[in-house]
């Protein structure tokens, strides 16, 4: 077997994986991930852009239920907005200032 790691698209330093309309942001070992949800799209540049999207800071913990994991939410209009303020919310996550 081949002992290859997967390479993932990195956003400041944290892998950004998407399946479908679900992204998540950062690293599964870290102790918080950004959870980003596209809910609605609109047609641009020959290819649907994302519009409305929910964000949650969510706690790895798999001791917590579901709902416990959730530490903030919001929703924004477009993947940059949502970025933005995910990468802010991890970071002061991760950093215990929050």
């Amino acid at each position: 077997m081949s002992d290859k790691k997967e390479k993932y698209l990195m956003y400041k330093g944290k892998p950004l994986v998407r399946s479908g309309n679900t992204l998540y942001y950062g690293d599964m070992s870290d102790p918080y991930v950004i959870l980003m949800q596209i809910s609605s799209t609109h047609p641009g540049y020959d290819m649907d852009m994302a519009e409305k999207i929910s964000i949650q800071l969510l706690a790895t913990d798999t001791n917590l239920r579901p709902k416990e994991r959730i530490v903030r939410k919001s929703e924004k209009v477009g993947l940059y907005n949502a970025l933005d303020i995910g990468s802010i919310w991890l970071e002061r996550a991760l950093s215990g200032t929050m």
